[in-house]
């Protein structure tokens, strides 16, 4: 005897070898045996075998007219042999019978199943809905068969036209689009970005890192809805000054400005005045939701996304020719010792009567020129007075640095600009560490530290970054934000607060409208500060703009690579001279790019090499080199020299992005995203976030500000 049978589903016939109760041991035609409960089995046959049973009830089944069966069927429930009866009439045998149980079964859109060999048919209604939806998916699939056709064929179908960015950033994985486009590179054996740029989907692998980017972080646009800035307060004083500004030419967010006034006796007032955005934004008002939402500003080659609409920095910017909010920090300083006499910071209007620029005082403004004191530019007599207290804070930073058991800081001589026009891509090079940058740099390491201090005193917290030593002084460094003031020892400072920049950071914002409480309410201020002592909101503010501002660096960074693969790409560079940094690690001499060389070998740190270009793929941004020679080596006395160059790099590494951010205040270019960068070794060569891996550089941090 053979049964047909239902297991796990699916319905099976095998021969039946004894039978013990209500369960059967049935041998199945490939030879495995089973034990088969009475109350599954189905039928029970003796002819045909059960082999051809199945084979015959397969064929059978196919040929069972649906419609038809279900209009036989009855509405209530019934067993399946009942509607056997009416569908074969006489013919109904073993056959017959498998293949009815295998159509309804297979067909849920006409029967539902009830039980053991017990069916439904379903509603008209019902039956209805379903076969048209069965139709829709059928037309569907044969639409997105012919769109892998088109795709596979390196044809973008017309459908395709402008969604072919966001099938690739956030798509709707249900749609026919995106599942023809898997398809079709699962079948040409490349990825579904590099068959969409094939087929001209795409325009470029720029725009489509930039439209990750855009869909992650600015899903809804970059930009701004319409929104009205309060009035400045009437009480504000006008300074007694005129400042003037040091940026690159395309600057437009102008958030510092400096001034000197001689006092006599020796002595001069400094002045650094800084944007003031915070006496016309109120915290929770809809341009402080703006600026939380975003936190900073963007910055990447060729382009910039503001943290503020361009009517609000409009009103704010320290644009020359007239009346500008700020906040002013003034420092009395002893000319012949550089020392500081006495610090003031006030809320106040400043005349801005000069924006200079990089661009065309950078040659004019140089050490032997300050020295000789030739050359003739605006503000000379001024910008002669800065330099020496420039230097003065710088050195004596360097023995702040010194108590924290760290090196003198060490800068490369070069930095770059980049300059973008439509695809094309300009790298320049750019002297670091002039005097303009410095005194920069140094003024608002200065303006940062003491307000920082200015907090702590009136017991007003902020918003500080921190730089201490793990275990030993000599330990590794981490750079953290915090709401408490504590030591920056990479830049020799007690305490570093973010202040400087408030037209473009956030934390800059929020620690400027804490400062202009302390200026205001003096020892009240922790009652008036917007963000009172362990202020929850406060701390939310740290987690957020941490987290944010890293991932804008990681695309800057990114995109800087891009831009340097491009070059490579454009200027058709077969061969290029590197040298190393450290390991396998190497940067190249001509732009900004550092590379891992496999199999590079044991080569002491700044050998020049000369490397060939392998490959370039702009769309995973990497690069493939290899070493074709060495061109020189340094004299290295000692391993150990090699050793204590290694470890100083890394200290600068750790606090170079505060110095970058200080000094590129006003210090910026089109390519100004380098400067936050080109130290970071591992950073740069995959591109990817590390903590605070970042340049010593101040010369061009934030792109066309």
């Amino acid at each position: 005897m053979n049964v047909f049978f239902e297991e796990s589903g699916s319905f099976k016939a095998g021969s039946v070898l004894s039978r013990q109760g209500d369960a059967f041991q049935v041998e199945l035609p490939g030879g495995r045996r089973t034990k088969v409960r009475s109350k599954d089995v189905l039928i029970e046959f003796e002819k045909p075998a059960a082999a051809e049973l199945m084979e015959r009830a397969d064929a059978t089944a196919q040929g069972i007219d649906l419609e038809f069966l279900w209009e036989c069927a009855p509405e209530d429930e019934f067993p399946f042999a009942t509607l056997g009866a009416e569908y074969f009439g006489t013919s109904f045998g073993p056959v017959e019978r498998a293949a009815l149980v295998l159509r309804m079964h297979g067909s849920p859109v006409y029967f539902r199943r009830k039980g053991r060999g017990q069916y439904q048919r379903a509603p008209e209604e019902q039956l209805k809905m379903a076969l048209a939806s069965l139709e829709r998916k059928r037309q569907q699939a044969l639409v997105q068969a012919g769109y892998e056709d088109e795709l596979k064929a390196g044809r973008l179908p017309d459908a395709f036209a402008g969604k072919a960015l966001g099938l690739l950033t956030k798509p709707d994985k249900n749609t026919i689009e995106y599942k023809a486009l898997e398809a079709a590179a699962a079948v040409r054996g490349i990825s579904m970005p590099r068959l969409m740029l094939e087929c001209g989907g795409i325009s470029s692998p720029r725009a489509l890192h930039e439209a990750r980017f855009l869909s992650e972080f600015f899903p809804h646009g970059t930009g701004f809805a319409p929104v009205t800035v309060r009035a400045l307060p009437d009480d504000l004083p006008e300074a007694n000054v005129e400042a003037f500004s040091i940026d690159d030419v395309t600057t437009t967010e102008i958030d510092d400005a400096f001034s000197v006034e001689h006092l006599g006796d020796g002595r001069v007032r400094i002045g650094v005045h800084i944007a003031a955005p915070a006496l016309g934004i109120e915290r929770g008002d809809a341009v402080d939701a703006i600026a939380r939402t975003r936190l900073s500003t963007v910055y990447m080659p060729g382009d910039k996304i503001t943290m503020l609409p361009d009517d609000v920095v409009n009103v704010f910017t320290l644009a020359e020719g007239g009346l500008r909010p700020a906040l002013s920090l003034y420092v009395i300083v002893n000319r012949e010792t550089q020392e500081i006499v006495a610090s003031e910071t006030r809320a106040e209007l400043v005349f801005v009567k000069s924006n200079l620029r990089h661009n065309t005082l950078d040659e004019l403004v140089t050490e032997e020129a300050l020295a000789a004191g030739t050359g003739e530019y605006a503000h000379k007599d001024d910008i002669a007075v800065l330099w020496p207290f420039a230097q003065a804070l710088f050195e004596k930073r360097q023995v702040a640095r010194a108590g924290y058991g760290l090196r003198r800081e060490v800068q490369r001589n070069t930095d770059f600009n980049f300059y973008v026009d439509g695809e094309h891509i300009t790298i320049t090079p750019r002297r670091r560490g002039s005097p303009l940058d410095t005194i920069v740099a140094e003024l608002a390491i200065l303006a940062n530290s003491t307000w920082g201090a200015f907090l702590h005193d009136h017991g007003v917290p902020g918003i500080y970054r921190t730089q201490r030593a793990f275990g030993a002084p000599s330990g590794p460094k981490r750079t953290r934000m915090q709401t408490s003031a504590a030591p920056h020892e990479g830049l020799g400072v007690s305490q570093y607060a973010w202040s400087t920049s408030p037209l473009r950071r956030y934390v800059d914002l929020v620690n400027q409208w804490q400062l202009i409480a302390c200026v205001q309410h003096g020892v009240m201020a922790k009652l008036a500060a917007p963000f009172k002592p362990k202020d929850a909101d406060l701390y939310a503010v740290v987690q957020g703009f941490d987290d944010t501002y890293s991932a804008y660096a990681d695309y800057q960074r990114r995109m800087e690579y891009f831009w340097c693969l491009r070059w490579l790409h454009q200027e058709n560079r077969k061969h290029v001279e590197a040298s190393v940094v450290k390991g396998d690690l190497v940067r190249l001499d001509e732009i900004p790019l550092l590379l891992h060389v496999p199999g590079l070998g044991v080569h002491a740190r700044g050998t020049r090499l000369l490397l060939d270009v392998m490959s370039l793929d702009e769309l995973t941004v990497e690069a493939s080199v290899r070493l074709l020679q060495v061109l020189d080596a340094p004299t290295v006395a000692s391993g150990a020299e090699v050793e204590e160059a290694e470890e100083t790099d890394e200290e600068d590494e750790e606090s170079g992005k505060d110095l970058v951010d200080a000094a590129d205040e006003s210090a910026e270019s089109e390519a100004e995203a380098e400067a936050d960068g080109t130290e970071e070794a591992e950073d740069n060569a995959a591109p990817q976030e590390t903590d605070e891996n970042a340049s010593a550089d101040h010369s061009a941090a934030e792109p066309g500000r």
